[in-house]
């Protein structure tokens, strides 16, 4: 079997650029192309190469498979050595780490700032690390004297809240599809189209059937176009507006994060009357230890009532302690409270940012089951444990309008 390069991922080889934006839909040919790179890459002396994705559990199961498949067909079987985390070079030692960003045990990034010799960093399926920072960690550290050093990106677009277009593509006049170099930054853009040599007929005609019946999802998936809104996504009802017209009673959700997740301070209004939620965000924000979090909370909204996540009882009690005015919500199922919340008009403010990008990313992995993504749910979250608490305790202070 033979797989035809298109000649837009040329650049790949030949930029001298530090970032390579590697963007295009499902049948474009992107991994194989990178897989192609890589592997002529380890054929120089003295290369280390960091292959990661935001969750990889036993890269042995999941991505080795993928790569080594596509090293055969390059005919280079025998020139590789494979162990649980890596595969080698046996000609020179040049080496790819396998790495994810999320273990099971949590974040992995204070491990993979300290490798060292990484001169090439390819973060794999970008779009799901969610947290601009950790890429900044990886970025900085990936610094070898007298070599290229490269940071490959490698993604479907998905929407334009994700910081990747935000810093890549926002206000840098790049238009759709763009090929090319501008600001150190090497851009690839391919579709299924630039990759139909290496395509079966089958795929080719369920693309035309996704076409003509789901345009959207064929821009997104298929053309690889930056979206405003995610397919699928679970809250569709909702604006911008003013928060609490009506200077209805309001009391707080929080969710917290940890070393990658934000802790999510969330105000809620209910208007039952008019069967409205206002939503204003006043945390979101990652790392805080107890007594600094603590200390924001109640220079955000002082003695205000806090419902918060039942899954973290020694932190809750912590705060209280410290003086906030915090209890414990018993959450259910995601479903129910989704559910409840999709009854409502939700109103979110203008300075409320971070909740408005997950409403427009939060979508449903599986719509029939009613499967939510893990992912872009923090002050959903937050907000869903004191709407939860309300509406189940009805009498629980002067809140709903009646």
């Amino acid at each position: 079997m033979t797989l035809i390069l298109s000649k837009k991922y040329n650049p790949l080889f030949d930029s001298k650029a530090r970032y390579f934006i590697i963007t295009g839909g499902r049948g474009s040919g992107k991994s194989f192309a990178v897989t192609v790179f890589l592997t002529l890459l380890t054929m120089s002396e003295g290369i280390r190469i960091l292959f990661t994705r935001y969750t990889m559990t036993s890269a042995r199961l999941s991505i080795i498979p993928e790569f080594l498949e596509k090293i055969s067909l390059l005919g280079y079987d025998e020139v590789f050595s494979v162990n649980k985390s890596e595969v080698v070079n046996l000609k020179n030692k040049s080496d790819i780490l396998f790495r994810g960003i999320k273990t099971s045990a949590g974040n992995q990034t204070a491990s993979l700032k300290s490798l060292t010799g990484v001169s090439n960093w390819i973060l794999d399926e970008a779009e799901e690390l969610v947290d601009e920072n950790i890429f900044d960690t990886i970025d900085l550290s990936i610094r070898e004297k007298n070599i290229q050093n490269r940071i490959i990106l490698v993604l479907n677009p998905v929407t334009k809240d994700n910081w990747i277009y935000e810093r890549f593509f926002q206000g840098k006049g790049i238009e759709a599809g763009f090929n090319g170099v501008k600001d150190n930054i090497c851009y690839i853009h391919s579709t299924y189209l630039d990759n139909k040599e290496n395509l079966s007929q089958s795929f080719l005609e369920r693309v035309e059937a996704i076409k003509h019946t789901n345009f959207k999802k064929y821009k997104q998936k298929l053309l690889g176009q930056w979206l405003d809104k995610a397919e699928g996504v679970v809250f569709e009802n909702w604006s911008i507006g003013e928060f609490n017209p009506d200077n209805l009673q309001t009391s707080c959700g929080m969710d917290f994060g940890f070393s990658i997740d934000p802790d999510s301070l969330i105000e809620v209004a209910i208007d039952k009357k008019h069967n409205k939620i206002y939503l204003k965000e006043h945390i979101y924000r990652n790392g805080l230890k107890s007594h600094e979090l603590a200390k924001v909370i109640l220079e955000k909204v002082d003695n205000k009532l806090i419902i918060a996540d039942s899954a973290e009882p020694r932190l809750i009690a912590d705060l209280k302690h410290l003086g906030v005015n915090i209890k414990p919500v018993k959450k259910g199922t995601i479903e129910s409270g989704i559910t409840r919340m999709q009854d409502y008009e939700l109103i979110v403010t203008p300075e409320s940012t971070n909740i408005a990008k997950e409403l427009n990313n939060y979508a449903y992995q599986d719509r029939g089951s009613k499967l939510y993504i893990d992912n872009w749910n923090h002050a959903i979250d937050a907000s869903r444990y004191n709407i939860i608490y309300h509406l189940d305790n009805p009498n629980a202070g002067k809140y709903f309008v009646q």
